[in-house]
């Protein structure tokens, strides 16, 4: 805070002593007991007499000494703005009237003494503020006066901006006591830090030089006051929010609408932080808008006619019941793949250097916000290690950024398998690597170069993975999120189905809901129980079962992330889903060489393996999937080590019995040939 306005706050409060040093002669000229300890305690017949009479009026305040002082500063600052009284006046819309009521009210909180000679003036050693009449009465207006009253009425700027509080609310307004907030008086004395009532709610978004030059800034500056923006991307409205402010001047106060939501008195509240902002002469950015329409649609509608800049952020379409003030509606800004690799080489700067972000980070759909706090897990993560950031530290810290909402409804999975670990055949694996190579891409292609134009269609990918169960279509689902450095969720099907009309479309919903706000894939496995074929109209539960479908055909279209269906019958999916998908992959069942493959892969070190293991007889002879092979594995594992030995034909056959028995198939010596009887 500059020293001049210091000077200048209590040069004003130095003029309102001067008043308050007239009117007390005044009031000891006419008393008739100046002297007693007990005034203001009791009432003599004299004082009595004196209050009936014909009292004198009190000398009117000398405002050209205000008017010179103003003078004098003005032309010693030059600049109005840095005189912190006359820039909140300014801000808050308060006329001249109301600075000296705000000055009268705030002198005591400058000095003590204010409060003894208030008491004197009150006749009340009880009352040591100023009341609504005696501040009328210092700034030389009658009490009688409906203008000057009007201006310590709740709609007045000073009350309304909480700049005055007007206490004891049960007395006659006369005699009502003025207080000015903590907050004002430490803003007004040099203290910037945020009020603790508000501070708690208020997060820290970086201003991005590349949005500064979006619209906003120019309706911001034209005087719109509130303006909506729709985000598709976690902190992309708040950032384009602050630079759009930042552009006019002004700073920016960022609120959390979840926390303020669950306050016992969120009105309040944001009474509390428009006077911040008119204090620091900044503007509001709310989100998410959803939280607080949801719990207190009442702080929301305060929230909408501040007198502020206000930019309230959501993803939702701007509801009209949501205020009466008509909002400038528009969508936020997003970030291509070369913005997005800006963002991260930003962040990364100095923490990273080894790091290539355009080859790691460009396909997670991240805000300024979340990279930064992405960036800050990877450097945690890389202490635990010699404290050098590696591209594994970076997409778990990316990861980390994922909203915990998807796994109340599906199963994460980590990824801990890679190509290496698929045997597939080529064309089938070929097919995987193009599926990956769409999600890396889809952004290039979809937004930049528009290959998918109107009609409300979403920027998503979606495959059908077709093939018998153990063919590989899970591992392979958890291959492609590992290659792009993702998280997998496979949906629990138990969360979603459910037997009452409706609901699980509401299910699916909520599914796609916290999807779209999470980096992931999305496995929908056995997903001919809810993509089915959609059947004749006989009777009520085929015409709800039949919307069910046509929900998911609408809902599909609008998804925007990476979603995977797995199923063995690939005959059930409707035809009208497959016309939507991006690819679809059958899984065939192994033959001889890759049946070879899978029993080396499941049988590899560290796993003790005998001699007598004839490994190119059971590809040839026993006819397994995938998923049986490892299963087989597994259980001759458990068998050797119950018998303290290597694994050898002996155990791997009896696990090839449990397996065929488990799948309802003989056991045949044509088969097993020289090994069943071991």
């Amino acid at each position: 805070m500059s020293d001049v306005s210091l000077r200048y706050l209590l040069a004003r409060a130095g003029l309102v002593e001067d008043r308050i040093r007239g009117l007390v002669a005044h009031r000891r000229a006419d008393d008739p007991s100046p002297d007693d300890p007990f005034r203001g305690l009791y009432l003599t017949e004299e004082a009595v007499a004196r209050l009936l009479s014909a009292n004198p009026s009190a000398p009117e305040p000398e405002m050209a000494q205000r008017t010179a002082m103003d003078r004098e500063f003005l032309t010693e600052q030059g600049d109005r703005e840095r005189l912190r009284l006359l820039r909140l006046a300014q801000a808050s819309g308060l006329s001249e009237l109301d600075v000296e009521l705000l000055v009268i009210s705030l002198v005591p909180d400058l000095d003590s003494r204010f409060e003894r000679l208030y008491g004197y003036l009150n006749d009340d050693v009880t009352r040591r503020r100023a009341t609504v009449g005696l501040a009328l009465e210092l700034a030389g207006q009658a009490s009688a006066s409906a203008a000057a009253r009007a201006r310590l009425m709740p709609s007045a700027p000073l009350v309304e901006r909480a700049l005055v509080l007007v206490e004891d609310n049960e007395r006659p307004f006369l005699t009502r006591g003025l207080r000015v907030p903590d907050r004002v008086t430490a803003h007004l004395l040099g203290d910037d830090a945020p009020d603790s009532a508000v501070a708690a709610m208020l997060t820290d978004v970086a201003p991005d030089d590349d949005m500064a030059a979006h619209p906003l800034s120019r309706a911001i500056a034209g005087g719109q006051r509130l303006v909506y923006l729709r985000e598709k991307v976690e902190g992309m409205g708040a950032a384009c929010a602050v630079a759009a402010l930042a552009a006019t001047g002004r700073s920016a106060l960022c609120v959390d609408l979840a926390l303020l939501a669950n306050e016992p008195e969120p009105v309040g509240l944001i009474t509390a932080l428009c006077r911040e902002a008119l204090l620091q002469g900044a503007g509001l950015i709310a989100s998410p808008v959803e939280r607080l329409a949801e719990v207190a649609p009442q702080a929301l509608r305060r929230l909408a006619g501040l007198p502020v800049p206000v930019v309230i952020v959501g993803t939702s379409t701007w509801d009209p019941g949501w205020s009466q003030t008509v909002p400038l509606a528009t969508d936020a800004p997003t970030l291509t793949v070369g913005n997005r690799t800006a963002l991260w080489a930003r962040a990364l700067a100095g923490k990273g250097d080894q790091v290539d972000p355009a080859a790691i980070t460009a396909h997670f759909i991240l805000g300024p916000g979340q990279v930064s706090r992405a960036v800050r897990a990877a450097s945690a993560a890389a202490a635990l290690s010699d404290g050098v950031m590696t591209e594994e530290d970076l997409r778990k810290g990316a990861r980390a950024q994922n909203a915990a909402g998807l796994e109340r409804l599906s199963r994460r999975i980590e990824p801990a398998v890679g190509w290496d670990d698929v045997v597939l055949p080529k064309a089938t694996l070929q097919q995987l690597h193009d599926l990956a190579g769409r999600a890396r891409h889809r952004d290039l292609v979809l937004t930049e170069w528009r290959m998918r134009p109107g009609g409300g269609r979403g920027h998503g990918i979606t495959a059908l993975f077709a093939g018998d169960s153990g063919t590989g279509k899970t591992m392979s689902a958890e291959v492609i999120a590992g290659e792009l450095g993702l998280d997998l969720y496979t949906i629990n099907l138990a969360t979603v189905v459910d037997k009452y009309i409706g609901e699980t479309e509401k299910n699916l919903e909520r599914i796609f809901a916290e999807a779209s706000g999470v980096n992931a894939v999305l496995l929908f496995d056995e997903a001919d129980a809810i993509f089915g074929k959609r059947s004749e109209v006989r009777d009520a539960h085929d015409r709800y079962a039949n919307i069910e479908s046509a929900y998911l055909l609408q809902r599909m279209e609008t998804f925007d992330g990476l979603a995977i269906l797995a199923t063995n019958l690939r005959a059930n999916i409707d035809d009208a889903f497959t016309r939507r998908l991006d690819a679809i992959i059958d899984f065939p069942a192994p033959d001889d060489d890759l049946r070879l493959a899978l029993w080396e892969r499941c049988l590899a070190p560290p796993l003790p393996c005998g001699d007598d293991l004839d490994l190119k007889f059971c590809a040839r002879a026993f006819t397994l999937s995938g998923g049986n092979i490892r299963s087989a594995a597994i259980t001759a594992a458990y068998l050797a080590a119950d018998a303290g030995q290597s694994i050898g034909m002996t155990e791997l056959t009896a696990a090839v019995q449990q397996e065929y028995r488990k799948l309802g198939r003989l056991v045949l010596e044509r088969e097993f040939g020289p090994y069943l009887a071991r």
